[in-house]
């Protein structure tokens, strides 16, 4: 029998998103599958229309809206299975998109978190911006993915059909062993939403495990279902979120030097928010930083015992992804060096 597999979609008021794409998740073909919806604390009536009409779906309720990290711990604390799939409501699944991943993660008991491809459901031959074939860090820990440099997308003409290890695999559909998920104490709640995914492959990494990306499965992901792209709240987050993960991982001298530059590289952000008219981006820079400082202390506190050089691991490019886009207009992942 393949190993046990748990579904788990975290729900915040996502009805439309339930309704359009769970019962594509429960026609998913793997015959050893749990489907759990994870409630966190939605106000419309996503658990009676749940309850209504998809009764062989589990749903376990929690009692507020914990963010997408701290939502997750708590109902993976009562779901069993040999390993989780964490699935973003706005996600369209195919029909095999599941024994692909699980298949190459039991290949390699060092596998630890795997995504499958992740293409747009507005745009089906084009990648998605949150994972798209894989997930990966530059040199100053600013996250990429191939197929996806900032706004440029790229059409899928199976330039990345090669399974790989990658630096981080994208929570909009995220494979992990439940062991692992165990051992690395889940996600971090503080991060609330945004990048806890990239903390998690990160600690996994310092624990030598391996993250991978396989491109015999694929979803379409709509994104931006919770939180729109363009929302000061979300930049927020991601400013901030980053240079938290990167105290937390980094060996400690490493961290303060890439820190300091990957801050005045904010700076710069600060000042096309500016300029460009978005004084609510502007202030999200900001708080994003104040807030980053004013939790060092605690931050410091959840560093584990050993940290891994950065460089040492797979998925770091080793140059600047601003300045080879911005500066050398370099567009896609295949053209970096």
């Amino acid at each position: 029998m393949n190993p046990s597999v748990a579904v788990v979609i975290l729900n915040w008021n996502g009805k439309a998103f339930l309704e359009q794409f769970l019962p594509g998740v429960l026609l998913s073909d793997y015959d050893n599958l749990q489907v759990v919806v994870g409630d966190n604390g939605s106000t419309d009536d996503s658990v009676a229309f749940l309850k209504e009409n998809f009764p062989a779906v589990k749903v376990l309720k929690n009692d507020s809206n914990y963010g997408f990290a701290g939502g997750y711990n708590k109902v993976l604390a009562r779901v069993e299975a040999d390993y989780f799939i964490l699935l973003n409501s706005d996600v369209e699944v195919t029909q095999n998109w599941i024994k692909p991943v699980i298949d190459l993660m039991e290949s390699d008991q060092a596998i630890a978190a795997a995504q499958p491809k992740i293409k747009s459901q507005l745009s089906k031959s084009y990648f998605e911006y949150a994972g798209a074939a894989g997930g990966y860090l530059d040199i100053y820990a600013y996250p990429f993915c191939r197929g996806r440099l900032f706004n440029v997308y790229e059409e899928d003409k199976g330039q990345y059909n090669q399974q790989s290890e990658v630096f981080w695999a994208s929570g909009a559909a995220f494979f992990i062993k439940s062991k692992c998920w165990k051992e690395a104490e889940g996600l971090d709640a503080d991060l609330f939403a945004h990048m806890e995914e990239i903390d998690l492959c990160w600690r996994l990494k310092n624990m030598d495990y391996k993250i991978v990306y396989c491109p015999n499965a694929e979803v379409f992901h709509v994104g931006g279902g919770t939180l729109q792209t363009e929302n000061p709240f979300k930049t927020y987050l991601n400013f901030r979120n980053s240079l938290i993960i990167m105290q937390k991982n980094l060996p400690a001298g490493d961290a303060i030097f890439r820190i300091t530059i990957r801050m005045w590289i904010d700076f710069v952000a600060w000042w096309h928010f500016l300029l460009s008219g978005k004084p609510k981006f502007t202030i999200a820079v900001s708080k994003g930083h104040w807030h980053f400082i004013k939790s060092i202390a605690k931050t410091n506190r959840k560093r584990k015992s050993f940290q891994k050089p950065y460089q040492s691991h797979t998925g770091v490019y080793a140059h600047s992804i601003v300045w080879s886009f911005f500066i050398k207009k370099i567009r896609y992942f295949s053209k970096l060096n």
